[in-house]
């Protein structure tokens, strides 16, 4: 049984009273508890600000890479450990818990990467230096500062690994301290990485919370950020926070969203194209148990091609195993909890009433593994949508778990774009087609409803990782049901902990500030 504690105050600490239980959603056994309960929350963000703030400013680009490579390593180095901890509490196969282990080791590398290349710099700028007045002494220059408060991560259960390291990434090389609360269901590993990383960092430069936030956003202004992953409802009762409303404290929200795939009518069945678009589908739907922001949750397929489509997909479907994730050839584990589980089939019996179900559902299936009724499982679930146009649930409803609905379209782009929208916004889109026409048509009334837009043909069919795949490089976020927010994205990550400032003044003087001469 693990007691998971938090740090914060530079200290590690338990909070009183029973807590919430951790359980193993394969065997449902109670592995662990946390509380934060009499944690001193103003304390927490007053030490963040005080110490960690002012340690990590005072320290160059380079040197806050350096930090992010030695926690990159350190997640790496207990890469064995930190894969059965996502088995045993998140219900991840050894595949699964690779993908989100890797993901916050490698977004760490990346950042350390990235930093390196700004060397000795402590401030980003932003553009090229632009002439003010008649002579070239008069000019201005926009730059990053990073905020002098802490930013705080609330991420949620399906990434516990990723979702702390992709956030802490940006904040910390940015120049702010973080202090991460990881969803108490599968807080395991991060708690983990936790122990691994916080001797690593400037006293105050990372707290973690174990737990409940408690009063942990109430002390927060317009100096601090809160950047959080999780849903739709929570997302609304945080931007009814004081400090949000009235205080402008920033705060970037990455919610629910009907993640779309459109095949083209261009695209011949046996195709590397075709092939690819089946791979992703089947990919999305069952990584992780579904539970990804990114999974395919639409895929529309042309009219004439969605008979075939639909025969394929069953076929390849019906070679998935879902079970206990530590038993070999088991591709699909549990889902994280009994509450999302719960929400899995209700959410298939909403689906149901504007497609009909062709493998999967909600009725008895077998797990290898798994003996009676222990266990959060649900089936890889592929629903049928023959009339798109008139559906309602299939365009308003995520179910977060291994489910997806084929949808059938005109074929034409505008129809196909149309069909996607009813979405409301999106991380991910994916185009399969290798007609530039269709592409450009879909692309241009796809993209303003979604922070990223795959395009994928036979050129790239392979070497794509899928559209679930969220690269730092890249954008992260969507308009819309999606929140809003943007995440990641090189060095663009940055910014939501900055503040862009308009410095105007004499050339020299604003060269020698800013370290904009080259020597």
């Amino acid at each position: 049984m693990e007691i998971l504690d938090s740090y914060v105050g530079g200290e590690w600490k338990r909070g009183s009273g029973d807590g919430e239980s951790l359980v193993d959603p394969t065997t449902e056994a109670v592995i662990g508890t946390t509380s934060t309960d009499g944690l001193d929350w103003q304390g927490a963000v007053d030490f963040a600000r005080r110490e960690g703030g002012p340690a990590l400013r005072a320290l160059t680009f380079a040197q806050r890479g350096e930090l992010l490579r030695a926690m990159s390593r350190a997640i790496h180095g207990a890469r064995d450990e930190l894969i059965e901890a996502g088995i045993r509490n998140g219900g991840n196969t050894r595949g699964d818990a690779k993908f989100d282990v890797d993901g916050a080791s490698g977004t760490l590398a990346h950042y350390a990467d990235l930093a390196a290349t700004l060397g000795d710099a402590k401030v980003l700028v932003d553009g090229d230096t632009i002439q003010l007045g008649r002579a070239p002494r008069f000019v201005g220059q926009h730059v990053f500062v990073p905020k002098v408060g802490a930013a705080v991560h609330v991420n949620a259960f399906n990434f516990p690994a990723w979702g702390l390291g992709e956030k802490a990434a940006c904040a910390l090389l940015a120049g702010m301290p973080v202090i991460t609360k990881p969803a108490a269901s599968t807080a395991l590993v991060a708690w983990k990485i936790a122990k691994l990383v916080a001797p690593l960092l400037p006293r105050g430069a990372f707290s973690f919370v174990a737990g409940p936030p408690g009063g942990l956003l109430m002390p927060l202004g317009a100096q601090d950020v809160v950047a959080f992953t999780g849903s739709s409802r929570t997302a609304a009762a945080l931007r009814a926070l004081p400090g949000v409303v009235q205080g402008s404290l920033r705060l970037n929200v990455e919610a629910d969203s009907l993640n779309a795939a459109v095949l083209g009518p261009d695209v011949s069945p046996g195709s590397d194209t075709w092939n690819l678009f089946l791979k992703d589908v089947v990919r999305e739907m069952t990584q992780k148990a579904g539970q990804k922001c990114t999974a395919i949750r639409r895929a529309f397929v042309p009219r004439a091609l969605a008979a075939e489509v639909e025969e394929e997909l069953v076929a390849r479907l019906r070679e998935v195993k879902v079970g206990d994730p530590s038993h070999d050839g088991v591709t699909v584990g549990p889902l994280a909890t009994a509450p999302q589980l719960r929400s899995g089939r209700a959410g298939i019996e909403k689906l149901a009433t504007g497609a009909r179900v062709v493998i999967g559902g909600t009725g008895p299936f077998e797990k290898v593994g798994v003996t009676g009724d222990k266990g959060y499982f649900l089936p890889p679930t592929l629903l049928v949508c023959d009339a798109p146009d008139g559906a309602t649930a299939v365009h308003e409803h995520e179910v977060f778990g291994p489910v997806a609905t084929l949808l059938a379209y005109d074929g034409s782009a505008a129809h196909a774009a149309a069909l996607v929208a009813k979405g409301g916004g999106g991380l991910v889109c994916t185009v399969y087609s290798d007609d530039r026409a269709f592409v450009a048509e879909a692309l241009f009334a796809i993209a303003p409803f979604h922070g990223r837009v795959m395009l994928a043909s036979e050129k790239i069919a392979d070497q794509a990782p899928g559209p679930g795949t969220v690269l730092p490089q890249m954008l992260h976020g969507g308009p819309g049901r999606a929140g809003g927010g943007e995440e990641l994205g090189g060095l663009r990550g940055l910014a939501l902990y900055s503040q862009r400032v308009a410095v105007q003044g004499s050339r020299p003087i604003l060269e020698a500030l800013l370290g904009l001469k080259k020597g």
